[in-house]
């Protein structure tokens, strides 16, 4: 993101304010754009592996750029984020044909047509996981909200229910982004932020948490707007479509970056575990505490029927 996030944000703010382009026609651009980059792709020699390298970078500031302007300027629809999505999977594989299909007719090497079947696979893999995994968070939050409510340990009248929507959505384009704080603010929000409500299912940690200096590390990140993400998506396609063409070497690469995609997927997938055992310790919790609330109120009754 350091290559894509820098460029994008001054960009979407020079285009929100002097032109009268839609979050929708930059992502029609960076899919023109993508197609351009796969044509280049095709071609299998080293120079034009330069140039699509070069055009698909342009294609994913773009692809950046139309969320950013979506939350901007107030003009994300739902239609717009599944432009996006379809988009984003359309262009990674017609480029991933064309990259292998490519380095196919020009080494005449089987393995490529493999690869490319692997790396169509694998984006799928993580956006279908991603999906799946944002539905399950969000039904927990819901069931353990709802759950708290019925006990009595939320304020209906007080709370706006901001806490449903608070988990990361894998759509871009509506979804209302907060701005990013500065360390100090970070530090000061920390320091004064109240006690996360009843029915929040509290993060889980793991291994990586656990490891000294990786909280500070992750906050220095964070507010720096960097992204903290292992390897995800956006670095597997990169690696593929910038990195390994501008190298001249599709293959180890490539290999490379599905390797480590699987990885992060097993970490996301751990720590979706470890959600969904915190959820059930808290719904059991709630469960002993609505037959302790039970028996607190019969107790009276049953007084007085002895009397």
């Amino acid at each position: 993101m350091l290559l894509v996030d820098p460029v994008a944000t001054p960009l979407v703010r020079w285009t929100a304010m002097w032109t009268r382009v839609t979050p929708n026609q930059i992502t029609w651009a960076a899919l023109v754009l993508g197609i351009g980059a796969a044509a280049c792709f095709a071609q299998g020699d080293w120079q034009w592996l330069v140039a699509g390298a070069v055009v698909y970078h342009v294609s994913f500031i773009l692809d950046c750029m139309d969320g950013k302007l979506a939350r901007l300027t107030g003009k994300g629809s739902a239609f717009g984020a599944w432009l996006d999505y379809i988009f984003d999977r359309v262009r990674v594989l017609v480029c991933a044909i064309a990259l292998m299909g490519g380095q196919y007719q020009r080494t005449e090497d089987v393995t490529y047509i493999w690869l490319a079947v692997a790396v169509v696979f694998l984006d799928m893999l993580r956006y279908m996981d991603a999906l799946e995994i944002w539905k399950v968070r969000l039904n927990m939050r819901r069931r353990q909200r709802e759950r708290a409510e019925e006990l009595g340990l939320i304020d209906t009248s007080q709370d706006n229910g901001a806490d449903d929507e608070a988990d990361d959505t894998p759509v871009k384009g509506t979804a209302k982004v907060p701005a990013q704080p500065t360390a100090g603010d970070a530090s000061a929000a920390a320091a004064t932020a109240p006690a996360a409500p009843a029915h929040v299912v509290p993060p889980a940690k793991t291994f990586i948490t656990r490891l000294p200096g990786y909280v500070r590390l992750r906050d220095f990140l964070v507010s720096h707007r960097i992204r903290i993400h292992l390897f995800s998506g956006i670095e597997f396609q990169m690696t593929i479509f910038i990195v390994a063409p501008l190298l001249g070497s599709v293959f180890w690469p490539t290999v490379a970056a599905g390797a480590l995609l699987l990885a992060f997927e097993v970490l996301v997938v751990y720590r979706l575990l470890l959600a969904t055992r915190a959820f059930q310790r808290t719904m059991a919790r709630y469960d002993r505490l609505e037959a302790e609330m039970k028996s607190e109120t019969s107790s009276p009754s049953e007084q007085a029927t002895l009397v």
